[in-house]
C-alpha cells in the first residue's frame, strides 16, 4: 500500500501552514468522500485544473453522528482513501473546526464547491464563502465536465489498467462486505425464477470487410464484404441471457411478418425461451446492419418503423401479460422506444405486479430514439445511463449524485442503477434510515472488442438476482462481471451461468499487486 500519510491533516494541526507554500494558487474541495466514483473524479479533475495545488476538506466523523457507522466509513479511511488520488496534494480532516476556520488558515484562491451549493447551503459555507470572498478569493460551483468517453488507455496499458479495475472492484465487494465465493450460491438461486421479458425484437447483422482503400472518384472508403453473420438483439438477448442462467424465461414482442421474425423463434427455441411473439404486417422486424473492418465499426444501417402499435395488437399484448402474470415472479421491460412499450401497456404490468406481487424491473433506450426514463415509476429497479438519467430529468448541468437522487425520487424508488460507459456503474440503495447506500463498480474489461448488448446483459443478470433475493449491492458485483464478459465477444450471445461462475472464480483467484 502506498504511504500518503504526509498528505493528510487535520484543522488544528499546527503543520497545516506547510500545505500553503509560496507563490501557490491553492483550490479547495469540500465533502465526506465516502465512496469515491467517477462523479467526483470529475470534480476533483476540474478543481484540480484551477490552480496549483488541490486540497480537500474533509467532513470528519462528528458529522455522522447517530447514522451508524455500517453508512460512513472513518474519516481517517475515508481521507487516505481521497489522498491515494494522484490528483490531489493534501487532504484536511475538518475535526471540530469548519470549513470557514480552513478558509482563514491557508486563504486559498478558489473554492470550489458542487453547483446544487449554489442555491441550497448551511450556515457553515455561508460563512467559509464570506472569509473567502474577503480574502480576494473566488467561490466556483461546478460539477466537473459531464461527458461519455473514457480516456484511460491514454495513459495506462492494458494489463495494467485490468488490474486496478479488478482490484476496484474488490474493494468495492469489500466495501458491501460481499464474499465472492458467496455470489455462486446467488447464481445457483437463479433457476427458481420464473421471468417474462417485454419489448422491442432486434436482429443484429455484423458484415465483416475488406479494406480497400479510398475511392479515386470520391473522398468515399471503399471495402469489400467478407462475411456475415447474425444475431438476435433489443429485447430477445435479454430472454436469452436470462435463459442461459438458468431462469425459466417468457419472451412478448411484436415482429413483423417476415423471414427475419422466423429467425428470431427459431434461435430463441434453440435457447428454450418460451416465445409469446406477435406479426404485425404494418412493421418489418427491426433489423441492424454493422459494417466491420478487424473489430472496428464503420457505420450501422437500421431498417425499423417506429409508430405505436395499433390498439388491436396492443389488446393482444396485455391479454398475454394477464394470461401469464399467475405463474410469474417478475417482469422486465426492455424498451427500446419502438412503439412496442406503450403507456397502456406498462400501466398493465404495474398492474399485474401489484395484483401477484410481482418485481418490476425497466430498461429504455434513448441514444438514437426519443424516449425518457421516467415513464418507469414505482418499478422496483431501473437501469438508465448516465445519458438517459440526464435527458429524464432534463438536467446536464448538476453532478451525477445530484441527478440520481432526483431521479429516484421521480421514480418514487429505493433503488437505482446508473451506467457510466466504459468507466462502469454506480449502484444507489435507500436504507430504512434514509441513509443513501451507493456503490461505484468499475468495468473491468479494458479493451472491449464490442459493447453492444453489454447493459442488456446487466439488465438480466442483475434483474434475475434480484428477484431471487441477491440484494442489489450483490446483484451489482455479478451484473458488472457480467457485463465484462458481454463485451469480450462481437455481437450478443447469450452467457451461460457457468461461464460467469468461473469468470467470478477468475476474478476471486486474481492477485492484485
Amino acid at each position: 500500500m502506498i504511504d500518503t500519510s504526509h498528505k493528510i491533516f487535520t484543522i488544528n494541526d499546527g503543520s497545516i501552514k506547510n500545505i500553503v507554500g509560496s507563490g501557490k494558487k491553492l483550490v479547495v474541495c469540500y465533502g465526506h468522500f465516502n465512496v469515491i466514483h467517477p462523479g467526483h473524479m470529475r470534480y476533483l479533475k476540474y478543481a484540480r485544473s484551477l490552480g496549483d495545488s488541490l486540497i480537500i476538506a474533509l467532513l470528519p466523523d462528528a458529522e455522522f453522528h447517530g447514522l451508524g457507522s455500517k453508512n460512513y466509513y472513518p474519516e481517517n479511511d475515508r481521507a487516505e482513501g481521497v489522498s491515494l488520488l494522484h490528483i490531489v496534494d493534501s487532504v484536511v480532516i475538518l475535526k471540530k473546526g469548519k470549513l470557514d476556520s480552513l478558509m482563514e488558515v491557508i486563504k486559498p484562491s478558489i473554492l470550489v464547491l458542487g453547483s446544487e451549493h449554489e442555491n441550497e447551503r448551511d450556515e457553515n459555507i455561508d460563512s467559509a464563502i464570506s472569509i473567502l470572498e474577503k480574502q480576494q478569493g473566488k467561490v466556483v460551483f461546478h460539477a466537473g465536465e459531464t461527458h461519455y468517453g473514457n480516456t484511460d488507455l491514454l495513459y495506462s496499458g492494458i494489463d495494467d489498467l485490468e488490474l486496478e479495475k479488478i482490484s476496484l472492484f474488490k474493494k468495492a465487494c469489500s466495501n458491501q462486505n460481499i464474499e465472492l465465493k458467496a455470489l455462486e450460491k446467488r447464481l445457483d438461486e437463479i433457476k427458481n425464477v420464473n421471468l417474462l421479458v417485454i419489448g422491442d425484437t432486434i436482429v443484429d447483422q455484423y458484415v465483416a470487410c475488406d479494406a480497400m482503400g479510398m475511392s479515386a472518384e470520391a473522398p468515399v472508403l471503399v471495402v469489400r464484404e467478407l462475411e456475415s453473420r447474425e444475431f438476435i438483439g433489443g429485447a430477445a438477448i435479454v430472454a436469452s441471457h436470462l435463459r442461459a442462467l438458468g431462469a425459466s424465461c417468457y419472451f412478448l414482442s411484436v415482429v413483423g411478418d417476415d423471414l427475419h421474425a422466423g429467425h428470431v423463434k427459431e434461435e430463441l427455441t434453440k435457447c428454450d425461451v418460451k416465445t409469446q411473439l406477435i406479426l404485425d404486417p404494418s412493421r418489418p422486424t427491426t433489423y441492424k446492419i454493422r459494417y466491420m473492418v478487424d473489430n472496428q465499426k464503420l457505420f450501422r444501417v437500421s431498417q425499423l418503423k417506429e409508430h405505436k402499435i395499433s390498439t388491436e395488437i396492443e389488446e393482444q399484448v396485455i391479454e398475454k401479460i394477464y394470461k401469464l402474470a399467475p405463474n410469474l415472479d417478475g417482469i422486465l421491460v426492455s424498451d427500446f422506444v419502438y412503439g412496442v412499450i406503450t403507456e397502456k401497456v406498462l400501466d398493465t404490468v404495474k398492474e399485474v405486479a401489484s395484483k401477484y406481487g410481482l418485481r418490476i424491473f425497466g430498461d429504455v433506450q434513448c441514444s438514437s430514439q426519443l424516449g425518457k426514463v421516467t415513464k418507469f415509476k414505482d418499478f422496483d429497479l431501473v437501469f438508465p445511463t448516465e445519458r438517459e438519467a440526464r435527458l429524464g430529468m432534463e438536467n446536464n448541468v448538476d453532478g451525477i449524485e445530484r441527478i440520481a437522487n432526483s431521479l429516484m425520487q421521480e421514480l418514487d424508488s429505493n433503488e437505482l442503477l446508473i451506467t457510466l460507459g466504459a468507466e462502469g456503474f454506480i449502484a444507489y440503495s435507500k436504507q430504512e434510515d434514509g441513509f443513501m447506500n451507493r456503490q461505484y463498480y468499475p468495468a473491468m474489461t479494458a479493451n472491449p472488442v464490442d459493447v453492444t448488448g453489454a447493459g442488456d446483459s446487466m439488465f438480466a443478470a442483475m434483474s434475475a438476482c434480484v428477484t431471487a433475493g441477491a440484494s442489489l449491492m450483490e446483484a451489482s458485483a455479478i451484473g458488472a462481471c457480467m457485463a465484462s464478459l458481454a463485451v469480450r465477444e462481437t455481437g450478443n450471445q447469450p452467457i451461460s451461468g457457468k461461464k460467469l461462475k468461473k469468470y467470478l472464480a477468475h476474478i476471486c483467484n486474481h492477485s492484485v499487486h
